[in-house]
């Protein structure tokens, strides 16, 4: 979070300042050379796309995997299969990697480009149409930590950091895109992206979710071309802008710590290459001023309240920390789910019990105490609220929202009630959420904190196959 103290800017940093200057470097972001499906080699490109690998259930792989032989979720997430050894299906995605660059399957662009990404989609649960540009490119790797233009925003987990970093061994390829917010008050990167996306594309898709994709090629000019007004600089603007500032991680952490780790490990082969394509990573750049973003907020689903913890008393309780209004199951879902999403941040919630609901406002001095050690920008979340109420109100410890075992997490409104009302798997209270602001997430991350767990869920996810970042010139 920026302040102005003497005419000097200054950045917060857990508990104490330092000068917004005194930040040693700003992001590198470079076009390249991307890999892209060949279209008369497979066809319908809607067929070989998929979404990124995270949020892909099995049944939905298995469906990928049936849609078309060459499908990219065989490269980004790849497969078990009866009889494997460990790590086979990582040698079995770079072998395919292989082969589909080999049999014309993906063509390599000719000249250094930046990707130009559209998507168009209604705002799930809501009847909001949004349009959301970026443009994929290279970004330079760098450590977290003071002085560094990349900042995370949330923690990682070893057993998806060991996976990316499996896959990243076996085919040398980012396969799928992390994703970056840059800042530009001026409004000129939106200004561009829009001016690009009124040409003729190079691909043009929905996918089964009905999200419209677009995407253009941008190659960057030769480096002698002259300087006459007329050649496109518009790859060189967008840099520019994305570059001017620090770059922060929306989605993907585990991939870029993954990248990190790779780098380290190609460092110590003692290549004397300059500036080897493993110093970067794939990245979707997004601008977080202008463009019309969403998060998607998580709802939780308390799980065996238990003696003077019960549905009814849990109602009774919340005046202790909330101004307290009765709804009934409607409104909840109006509210929560209905024509739009709440802007978020302003302490607001909805709690649902079989012995009826309630409309929530939190009087935050209340909260102070319990809140968690860090910054203004954290201790602020509407995540971080509810997390005080969850351990003060139905006794649920942090550790215990880690595990994972007394609260359950829903995007969807009407399945968190049907959750408490049927009673299923022990599911006794819900708690409502609304989105947490993207402005928050840069506060947050500026500060040098993370995001307490499911705080944040970037919609709609970036299609995987669209192109990929071949780590090499």
């Amino acid at each position: 979070m920026t302040y102005f103290e003497g005419g000097v800017s200054v950045v917060r940093s857990v508990g104490w300042l330092f000068p917004a200057h005194s930040r040693t470097s700003l992001p590198t972001i470079r076009p390249f050379r991307g890999l892209r499906y060949e279209p008369d080699a497979v066809g319908d490109l809607a067929r070989v796309v998929s979404p990124p690998y995270d949020v892909i259930s099995p049944p939905e792989q298995r469906a990928l995997l049936a849609r078309h032989p060459r499908n990219a979720v065989r490269l980004d997430f790849p497969p078990l299969e009866p009889g494997d050894r460990p790590d086979d299906q990582y040698r079995r995605a770079a072998r395919a990697f292989a082969q589909w660059r080999s049999d014309g399957t993906f063509h390599k662009d000719p000249r250094p480009s930046l990707y130009v990404y559209e998507q168009t989609y209604r705002v799930p649960g809501t009847a909001v149409e949004r349009t959301q540009r970026g443009f994929f490119g290279r970004l330079r790797l760098e450590s977290f930590g003071e002085g560094s233009g990349v900042l995370p925003h949330e923690r990682t987990m070893t057993a998806p950091k060991e996976d990316r970093y499996k896959l990243l061994r076996a085919t040398g390829a980012n396969t799928s895109a992390a994703v970056g917010l840059f800042r530009d008050q001026s409004g000129r990167a939106s200004e561009l992206l829009e001016r690009v996306a009124k040409r003729k594309p190079d691909v043009d898709l929905v996918d089964g979710e009905g999200i419209h994709h677009r995407l253009w090629v941008l190659p960057e000019p030769p480096a002698d071309s002259p300087d006459d007004g007329v050649t496109d600089r518009t790859v060189a603007e967008l840099v520019r802008l994305a570059n001017a500032g620090p770059v922060t991680i929306a989605d993907g952490h585990h991939r870029y710590e993954t990248a990190l780790r790779y780098r380290e490990e190609r460092r110590m082969t003692l290549s004397c290459e300059e500036d080897p394509a493993f110093d970067y990573i794939l990245m979707l750049f997004l601008e977080a001023t202008h463009e019309p973003l969403t998060i998607l907020p998580t709802h939780r689903v308390v799980r065996a309240l238990e003696g003077d913890a019960s549905g009814a008393r849990l109602l009774q309780g919340t005046a202790a920390l909330f101004d307290v209004r009765s709804a009934a199951r409607g409104e909840l879902l109006a509210a929560f789910g209905g024509e739009g999403l709440g802007p978020g941040g302003r302490g607001s919630f909805g709690l649902w019990t079989r012995e009826g609901g309630a409309f929530l406002e939190a009087r935050r001095e209340m909260f102070g105490r319990w809140l968690p050690p860090g910054g203004e920008a954290v201790r602020h979340l509407d995540v971080s609220l509810l997390g005080v109420a969850l351990e003060q109100l139905a006794r649920i410890a942090a550790s215990d929202l880690a595990a994972g075992e007394r609260v359950g997490y829903t995007k969807s409104v009407g399945e968190a009630l049907d959750w408490v009302d049927s009673g299923a798997d022990g599911a006794d209270a819900a708690f409502l959420l609304e989105p947490t602001p993207v402005r928050d997430v840069l506060a947050v991350a500026t500060e040098g904190d993370v995001m307490p767990q499911k705080s944040t869920y970037f919609y709609p996810k970036a299609l995987t196959g669209l192109v990929i970042n071949p780590l090499e010139w």
